[in-house]
């Protein structure tokens, strides 16, 4: 059929970028709507860290944490980066004055005491950081096992917890120092957020040889289980090839779901959310809602 104007055909509204882009959201969402995520049979405890900066570590652990919790999972989140990022995107009072992790590391301070639940959804907890977190690398070096104080703490809490946490996802600052050690002694898993960029692998080798020396030495069931690409841009040639190579050499780890860039996840800290409840069906959203239920179908590593 012409068009009355010319002997150009009249686009149909189906077949438009917008048009396509509308009815794969829709498809993901009714996916997902129709998609049940096991619950662990233990806790699960994940150390989310990237030595390289920049990469979407904070926001990972936010919103794969507020997914989960979406979902039914009882969720802790512990903020052990001094800047509090996770505790403001998790909408978590993080003042000065706030009894925070800095008091459970150092001052053997119960986490039962310093834990508040999150007002994002029912089940979601976060132990807040404050600016006293700065200081913790310091008064870490001459106190009696340095490394493990995090870890003998969330243990006992885990333990004694009446009712249990399905996952715990710890967020370090993007350095290896003392902090980011009591991290992976702490957990069980390793989760690598890669930016698909330039140089995206960048520092991972030497992330991976410290990751090891760790398990070594000082935590035997640490495994890097779990790496998720983030802010990419599909129409680069870039960025497929960054996800190519990433799948090339961990092929076992690598989740099939792709985090975008998106402005509503940079807006979503801002409000005090995650962007799991600041637009729910937003691109974004839905591929953190995808590795979520990816992870949770994954299961432990054996």
């Amino acid at each position: 059929m012409k068009h009355p104007e010319g002997d150009t055909a009249a686009p149909r509204f189906d077949d438009t970028p917008l048009a396509r882009e509308l009815s794969d959201i829709n498809s993901r969402r009714r996916v997902l709507e129709n998609t049940v995520s096991p619950l662990p049979a233990a806790t699960r405890v994940f150390t989310v860290a990237n030595q390289k900066g920049g990469v979407g570590k904070t926001t990972t652990t936010v919103n794969l944490a507020a997914a989960l919790a979406r979902t039914g999972a009882r969720v802790l989140v512990i903020d052990l980066d001094p800047q509090g990022n996770a505790s403001t995107a998790l909408g978590i009072e993080h003042r000065s004055d706030t009894v925070s992790v800095y008091d459970v590391i150092i001052r053997d301070e119960n986490i039962a005491d310093v834990i508040q639940k999150s007002p994002e959804f029912g089940e979601l907890y976060c132990i807040p950081a404050t600016i006293h977190l700065a200081g913790a690398e310091i008064e870490l070096v001459s106190m009696v096992a340095r490394e493990q104080r995090l870890r003998t703490s969330l243990d006992t809490f885990l333990s004694e917890s009446p009712e249990p946490f399905h996952y715990v996802f710890i967020d370090c600052p993007p350095s290896l120092g003392l902090l980011t050690i009591n991290a992976f002694v702490a957990a069980h898993e390793v989760l690598i957020p890669i930016q698909c960029e330039y140089y995206a692998l960048e520092g991972l080798s030497q992330l991976l040889t410290n990751i090891q020396l760790i398990e070594r030495h000082l935590n035997p069931t640490l495994i890097v289980s779990t790496i998720l690409c983030t802010m990419y841009d599909g129409r680069t040639n870039l960025a497929q090839q960054v996800v190519a190579d990433v799948r090339k050499h961990f092929p076992d780890q690598v989740l099939n779901a792709l985090i975008p860039r998106s402005v509503r996840i940079s807006e979503a800290p801002s409000y005090g959310q995650s962007v799991i409840s600041y637009d729910t069906y937003s691109p974004g959203s839905l591929s953190y809602l995808e590795a979520a239920a990816e992870i949770a179908h994954r299961g432990a590593p054996k």
